[in-house]
């Protein structure tokens, strides 16, 4: 199967270890690290969502009327705005990208960041509310006749958009999330569902439970999976270890400064973030290159875990993802665009490169059959 590789589009070149040199929306940085993803062998970039954060949106429709190739992956919260419109946003900028877009639909997992936009539904209401959001945009997107709609969070009458994706049926719909909440959701819902780089033994838990959940939704396929690390990488083993503690450190010397915003509370309230924690909490380092102080020095904030090593030590480690059955591989280093050029150079050639070779293996041997046996 074909494998891809998402990157970050950040809107500034502030990360965990550095803080920002310019304005939170940095028109001329944003379309610089764009270019080098597009550059540099990448196949989409995220445009994320924080309640303080420029429009990612707006942001996405500027890189898209600029680059020709990079496919984009915007971070939507349904809180922020009513599904027709969001529908009629989406279809505009699949218009503008000429059918590069896939929407990534967050519910929320922290109460206190959600309530910073006048969300106050409990986690599950959330899941809900999604659900029905996620079922409405994908109507408007494929329905060219007036509907009503009366459902436990939407009721409208009547609409019909006029502008519709360039992508038949629709555009790609991402999901993320590892509580039995979002697995439900995102295993009726989602094409792609994304998880953050966990060892190789819990992502395969995480896989058959976004495959039950979808067969439980009564689907007939599977959503493709997604997974996110944070590699680090240096031309020796010793020169990258070296650089990991390098990297915990900044972060460290970051948070204990004050110059990273907390969360409020000791606990994060997302299952994935506590996850995390557990994982680092059990040990350091798993598998071939999966290391956790990273996630431990930020709390479990979102996509955290690394990966150390030589690029081919890192390729390596992916390829072990790819074999389980994930085939959307999300990296993000710290040095964003430096790290984002090194990784397309370093990496996603190894990791293409041994894809074909398997891909090429597996078409020789041909689709396998049953030899009737009689006695």
């Amino acid at each position: 199967m074909p494998v891809e590789f998402l990157g970050i589009a950040a809107t500034n070149d502030g990360s965990e270890t550095t803080p920002r040199s310019g304005p939170a929306f940095d028109k001329e940085y944003t379309l610089r690290l764009a270019r080098a993803h597009e550059d540099h062998g990448w196949d989409r970039v995220l445009f994320a969502y924080g309640s303080g954060s420029p429009d990612p949106a707006p942001a996405a429709a500027y890189i898209a009327s600029r680059l020709e190739r990079l496919q984009i992956l915007l971070a939507h919260r349904p809180n922020v705005s009513y599904p027709t419109f969001a529908a009629k946003t989406f279809a505009t900028l699949d218009q503008i990208s000429e059918g590069r877009l896939t929407v990534h639909f967050i519910t929320g997992g922290n109460d206190h960041e959600q309530g910073r936009e006048g969300d106050t539904l409990t986690k599950d209401e959330r899941y809900a509310r999604t659900r029905e959001y996620i079922r409405i945009v994908k109507k408007i997107w494929t329905t060219r006749e007036p509907f009503d709609h009366e459902g436990d969070h939407y009721r409208f009458h009547d609409f019909v958009s006029d502008v519709f994706p360039v992508q038949q049926p629709r555009p790609g719909v991402s999901f993320g999330g590892s509580s039995p909440a979002a697995y439900a959701a995102g295993g009726a819902e989602a094409d792609i569902y994304c998880l953050w780089g966990e060892p190789l033994a819990k992502t395969a838990e995480q896989i058959e439970h976004v495959k039950a959940a979808a067969k439980a939704a009564g689907r007939t396929d599977v959503p493709r999976v997604q997974v996110a690390f944070r590699p680090i990488i240096a031309p020796t083993e010793e020169l990258a270890w070296e650089k990991a503690h390098r990297t915990v450190g900044a972060i460290r010397e970051r948070r204990t400064s004050g110059v990273v915003r907390h969360r409020r509370g000791d606990t994060p309230e997302n299952t994935g973030s506590q996850r995390l924690i557990a994982i680092a909490e059990a040990g350091e380092r798993y598998d071939r290159a999966l290391w956790t102080p990273t996630a431990a020095a930020t709390g479990g904030a979102g996509n955290s875990n690394a990966l150390v090593g030589t690029p081919e030590t890192v390729a390596q480690a992916l390829l072990d993802y790819y074999d389980l059955g994930v085939d959307i591989l999300s990296a993000r280093g710290y040095d964003l665009l430096d790290d984002a050029i090194d990784f397309g150079r370093y990496v996603i050639p190894i990791v293409r490169e041994e894809v074909a070779k398997r891909d090429a293996e597996r078409a020789a041997r041909g689709p396998r059959t049953l030899t009737a046996v009689t006695g």
